[in-house]
């Protein structure tokens, strides 16, 4: 007679016992309502990080360099792993995943490319698209430093800040590897898109104003 293996009983016990611990914390504080700074930030950082997944994928398939090439796969796996998150929060919140989204000037604000940057990192000469998504990446990044900074010096819930300090911590070193490979290939960053911290809708009490970027 053979013996069934009983690993996937005991693997679907621990999910089931984790997952109602987890439903006791969340029962514990009422979830973010439409509107709230909570799931506006949220709604924003999966726009803002599908279009960083988006650039970094295509300049993966086209570099040959094993360092950017690290990078970009460092920000697909991150931000692809962080939006799964997210819209795991928005649905826990009973919340949709997509709002009214970013207008065409807060997106610039934020940082983030025109449907035109994008594509265009798909025909350029390979040299030039690297130099482009860096240049184009580093104010991307720029611009999620800005919109986690009002997370950062606000209250909100534990699970939304602990995502803002991940964000601020591996942008932020991020961008500075982006300054030493931008250094390298004698080009120079974008200008600073001059975002307003935060997005519109999200107010909490007040955007503070230190620099999310350590010294």
């Amino acid at each position: 007679m053979t013996r069934r293996p009983r690993w996937p009983l005991a693997l679907l016990l621990v999910l089931l016992a984790a997952l109602a611990a987890f439903g006791l914390l969340a029962r514990g504080r009422a979830a973010p309502t439409e509107g709230s700074a909570e799931v506006t930030f949220v709604r924003g950082m999966i726009q803002h990080h599908a279009q960083a997944v988006d650039m970094a994928t295509r300049i993966r398939d086209r570099s040959k360099n094993r360092t950017l090439r690290s990078l970009a796969l460092d920000i697909i796996l991150s931000q692809q792993e962080q939006i799964g998150q997210m819209r795991g929060w928005l649905t826990l919140w009973n919340r949709p995943w997509a709002g009214a989204g970013m207008d065409a000037e807060h997106a610039r604000l934020m940082g983030m490319a025109t449907p035109a940057e994008v594509t265009s990192l798909d025909t350029m000469p390979v040299n030039t698209a690297e130099v482009t998504f860096l240049q184009l990446m580093r104010r991307h990044h720029q611009g999620a430093l800005a919109m986690v900074r009002p997370v950062l010096d606000h209250p909100a819930r534990p699970e939304v800040q602990a995502l803002a300090r991940q964000i601020n911590a591996t942008q932020s070193a991020e961008i500075r590897l982006m300054d030493q490979l931008l250094a390298q290939r004698g080009a120079a960053p974008l200008p600073d898109p001059g975002g307003m911290p935060g997005m519109p809708g999200m107010d909490m009490g007040g955007a503070g104003t230190k620099s999310t970027t350590p010294p």
